[in-house]
């Protein structure tokens, strides 16, 4: 096996180049490559334009063997924060005896309205639960605390709510 000194004055070994793209001619066409190796590089048939074609082939095979995804709106992760609150209040409401939204009616509706697919309508139904069972872990009673996080996720699903019409309404 022949290998190429590495001494600092030898001659650089130069790696083989690619053969032109089909339909381009040029000099080298169709002829092997060139290396200072012992063993002269060849392009086996169908060159480099076969190799792309038999990734392409394979990549389409694996595109079509795999489940199609929607994509997601731009709202998305707003709307499903907007049902994560809305999970949450609809356990804080009853819990400090304030208003009387049903807060899982209008989630449910909410998302009635997006029309969403299979899978967006889980998440969203998720969010709705997370919130749900965020609080009821954390708060038994009705305190100062429950009552500030109640304010506060009111304001905020005010706020997501306005900027998700303004932004997306059609």
């Amino acid at each position: 096996m022949d290998r190429p000194n590495t001494t600092p004055h030898s001659p650089r070994v130069t790696p083989p180049s690619f053969p032109p793209h089909r339909g381009e001619g040029g000099e080298g066409a169709g002829r092997q490559c060139s290396s200072t190796h012992s063993a002269p590089w060849r392009w086996n048939k169908g060159g480099l334009a076969g190799l792309r074609g038999r990734l392409c082939g394979m990549a389409l095979a694996l595109l079509l063997a795999s489940p199609a995804q929607a994509i997601d709106p731009l709202y998305q992760r707003q709307m499903e924060r907007l049902t994560e609150i809305m999970g949450s209040l609809y356990f804080l409401e009853p819990l400090c005896e304030t208003g009387t939204e049903d807060w899982r009616q209008q989630a449910s509706e909410l998302i009635e309205l997006d029309e969403p697919d299979d899978d967006r309508r889980q998440r969203l139904a998720g969010a709705f639960n997370t919130g749900y069972t965020a609080f009821s872990r954390l708060h038994k009673h009705c305190t100062p605390s429950s009552r500030e996080a109640l304010t506060r996720l009111l304001d905020e699903a005010q706020k997501l709510a306005r900027d998700i019409h303004t932004r997306f309404a059609e």
